[in-house]
């Protein structure tokens, strides 16, 4: 038998008489998350910084919203105005994550010369920014979107006559959310000066609320046979009259390697949250939360990510990604968590 050779071997594989052990290239069970999913960064503006901490200014609402004008007396003058501040600081983590690749086994599988299904270092990437998505949102529920964070918090009860602190469950038919929603705007509009503009909702309060009652007879007379009248997220940011609603839908397995899979929803499910929070980072505007980020290697990217071999004789090279962030409450005051809607 003739000794085979690479040619003679590309030569088989093109005739179909040897197919080599290898993956397919235009298929593969990949289960990343859509981009759109990810809710982190919806909702509190991002604020860039230099350095890993430092301070920032907070002037008082109390001084910025009394009427301090008076009468001048004749051939007098008024006291000074007062105009209260103290700083707050904030505090830049680093987070880190590494991947390797096996470059023996890449070369066992360069050698088949068959179809290859990812570049590895592609698809660490890949994986790398999708658990980055993942992990953002972690810290987002942690610090914003959760019972016990915001001083103005209320619970769901199925009574139809509430005490203070408490709401009609919006899964009870006889709730009104849009009632409910837009009172406690009112009352954060008269304790601050801001209209909520932010809403973010647990996927179990959202798929209540397309069913609701209430919600379904405000929009029904919107739609006609052919276009049905639909609710949508943008179809309840109007309701409640909120710039931006976004709906938590993104997940994670919470079990830990080599345990059984525990798939659950980052966010409350049954939760939402209510605030008012700028566009982009502002001296003049308040926001009840900023997502500070810090560029730690000083190259304007704040989620890097980079290569570099293993130690000799590993025969491994390693993708590694980087981040710094305080996702941090910045104003109690104008941020509501409602617990238990459904």
């Amino acid at each position: 038998m003739a000794k085979r050779t690479a040619a003679s071997i590309q030569a088989d594989i093109a005739k179909g008489v040897f197919r080599p052990h290898t993956a397919l290239s235009n298929m593969a069970l990949g289960y990343y998350q859509s981009d759109a999913k990810a809710f982190a960064k919806t909702i509190f503006p991002i604020c860039p910084v230099s350095l890993s901490s430092d301070n920032y200014y907070i002037f008082d609402k109390e001084d910025l919203l009394r009427d301090n004008w008076q009468r001048k007396p004749a051939y007098g003058k008024v006291d000074p105005a007062i105009l209260s501040e103290h700083t707050e600081s904030y505090v830049c983590v680093v987070d880190q994550m590494i991947m390797g690749i096996d470059n023996i086994r890449q070369t066992d599988l360069m050698r088949r010369q068959g179809p290859v299904t990812m570049d590895p270092r592609t698809q660490r990437t890949k994986t790398m920014a999708g658990q980055a998505n993942i992990h953002q949102d972690v810290l987002f529920a942690r610090a914003f979107f959760k019972p016990g964070v915001w001083e103005h918090e209320e619970i769901g009860v199925d009574s139809t006559a509430p005490e203070s602190g408490k709401f009609i469950k919006f899964s009870n038919g006889n709730s009104d959310p849009v009632a409910i929603v837009d009172n406690r705007k009112t009352v954060m509009e008269q304790n601050t000066g801001r209209m909520p503009n932010r809403m973010a909702i647990g996927v179990n309060v959202y798929n209540t609320l397309k069913q609701h009652p209430a919600i379904l007879d405000r929009v029904k007379y919107g739609g006609s046979t052919a276009n049905p009248a639909l609710v949508t997220e943008n179809v309840l940011a109007q309701l409640f009259g909120v710039e931006q609603l976004t709906v938590q839908r993104s997940i994670m397995n919470q079990a830990k390697q080599g345990k059984k899979a525990d798939m659950q929803y980052i966010g409350d499910p049954n939760g939402f949250l209510l605030a008012y929070a700028t566009d982009h980072p502002s001296i003049d505007e308040p926001s009840a939360g900023y997502i500070f980020t810090w560029d730690m290697l000083g190259n304007g990217n704040i989620m890097p990510v980079l290569s570099y071999d293993g130690e000799p004789g590993t025969h491994a090279t390693f993708i590694e990604g980087l981040m710094a962030t305080d996702m941090k409450k910045t104003a109690d005051d104008l941020g509501m968590y409602f617990r238990d809607a459904v």
